[in-house]
């Protein structure tokens, strides 16, 4: 009974896996490309405060951003099962706003914050000069309303392919920058515009498929009623958040950390590596995404704890298996790999490519058991986890970095992986466990 009821959900995971791929596979390549221009383009020591620049914008709106594709997920599926497409389109008004009022507050205290803080964080004078007009690349993680709607109208395809419009932006700026020898000024405007468009293309990917599919349901209106209808929305969204907000934050916190304590060539360092790296972590952000559109419509059906645990089994089984061909690529030729990206000035990212080839790898399980935690209810869980690792590991950076150099970068990422996929698991068993217990009961 179990597998009859589990396997459609996986063939389902499997086809969403599938249209979101090749956007993804696309966009990393060009990651790639534009990475090896900026690289080489900017040396180590420039390069590092792009990413600085970039990462304070991305911190500051992962903090205050209050994304809803979670709840839009969640809910939506409850309003699409049972036909009532006048609560989706309140469900979608109120997530919007909620978002967009969100963001227009991160991109204002990206705008305080920068000139204040970047001098000590190790930004050059351009990139502080710069500070203000770069606030606006906080916009570029202000999408997931659209988001949320495309994943549950099944429109992964969109999603996919949507991945392509910033990197492809990003990619012609820095051609162009390199071209003409902007230096770090004409990077940062690249790296500003393709936020920009990556923000503004989802949101208009998103209004023209629910105008094509809600018909005559206004995307304009009242939002009276929302919190009656959808019951417990509000602590949901804080707890699902919450759980998005510290599973990215110390990734986000870890090369602000670094430029602070060892410099913006040694962010350059780790940047290179995390990117390289970062093709192990893909497919698994993918999968987790897939499968949590299929795990929240198997609940709303009335699916329980045992069919969910063996989606999510072979979800994780999968993740494994796409990421094992490349942990073994960096593990053989990490050095090889390293310079050749970025030219021999960045040959000391060798050592640290391996240590975040094993945090990476460490933390397949991640996205998929986090899917599984917010379907069922239980955001708080993985909020746990991910947040308690997160803080927990967070002092040890500085002072692995002062003890081990940038390889204290690579051992903190080792153990805070490690940290954040046990727990999660364990949550994942307990949650689901007390789903099955709770039907027997019934």
């Amino acid at each position: 009974m179990t597998d009859r009821v589990s396997d459609p959900v996986v063939r389902r995971i499997y086809a969403n896996l599938a249209r979101l791929i090749g956007g993804k596979a696309a966009a990393g390549v060009i990651s790639l490309l534009y990475m090896i221009i900026a690289a080489r383009a900017l040396g180590p020591a420039d390069y590092g405060v792009l990413i600085l620049v970039h990462t304070f914008a991305m911190t500051v709106g992962g903090i205050i951003e209050f994304p809803g594709w979670h709840a839009i997920v969640r809910y939506g599926a409850e309003a699409l099962e049972a036909r009532d497409h006048d609560r989706l389109g309140r469900l979608l008004r109120f997530a919007g706003a909620v978002e967009l009022a969100g963001g227009a507050l991160a991109v204002a205290t990206a705008a305080v914050l920068g000139p204040m803080l970047g001098a000590r964080l190790g930004w050059s004078p351009v990139a502080v000069g710069f500070a203000v007009p770069y606030s606006l690349a906080v916009l570029a993680s202000i999408r997931a309303t659209p988001a949320g709607y495309l994943q549950l109208s099944g429109r992964f395809d969109l999603l996919g392919w949507h991945t392509v419009a910033a990197p492809l932006v990003r990619l012609a700026g820095a051609i162009i920058a390199a071209a003409l020898d902007a230096g770090l000024h004409g990077f940062l405007v690249a790296w500003l515009f393709a936020a920009l468009a990556e923000w503004a293309s989802l949101w208009a990917i998103g209004l023209w498929v629910a105008r094509r599919e809600l018909g005559a349901i206004p995307l304009r209106g009242s939002i009276r009623g929302v919190t009656q209808e959808n019951d417990g929305i509000w602590r949901f969204m804080i707890g699902a958040n919450a759980d998005v907000t510290f599973s990215e934050l110390a990734g986000r916190i870890a090369p602000l950390v670094i430029g602070w304590v060892s410099g913006a060539t040694a962010v350059g360092f780790f940047s290179l590596a995390q990117r390289v790296t970062t093709v192990l972590a893909v497919p698994a952000q993918v999968l987790g995404q897939a499968t949590y559109a299929e795990l929240a419509r198997l609940i709303a059906a009335g699916g329980h704890g045992a069919p969910l645990r063996q989606a999510l089994r072979k979800s994780i089984v999968i993740a494994f298996a796409a990421a094992l061909p490349v942990v073994l690529l960096l593990v053989l030729f990490g050095r090889q790999i390293a310079v050749s990206i970025g030219g021999p000035a960045y040959a000391g990212a060798a050592g640290l490519l391996l240590w975040l080839t094993a945090a990476r790898a460490a933390l397949l399980v991640g996205p998929s058991a986090s899917a599984a935690l917010v379907a069922l209810g239980r955001p708080a869980l993985s909020v746990a986890a991910n947040m308690g690792t997160a803080l927990a590991t967070l002092p040890l950076l500085p002072l692995l970095l002062w003890r081990f150099g940038l390889a204290g970068a690579g051992l903190h990422a080792l153990v805070q992986s490690l940290a954040a996929s046990t727990l999660l698991l364990l949550f994942v068993a307990r949650a689901s466990g007390e789903r099955d217990r709770k039907v027997q009961l019934r």
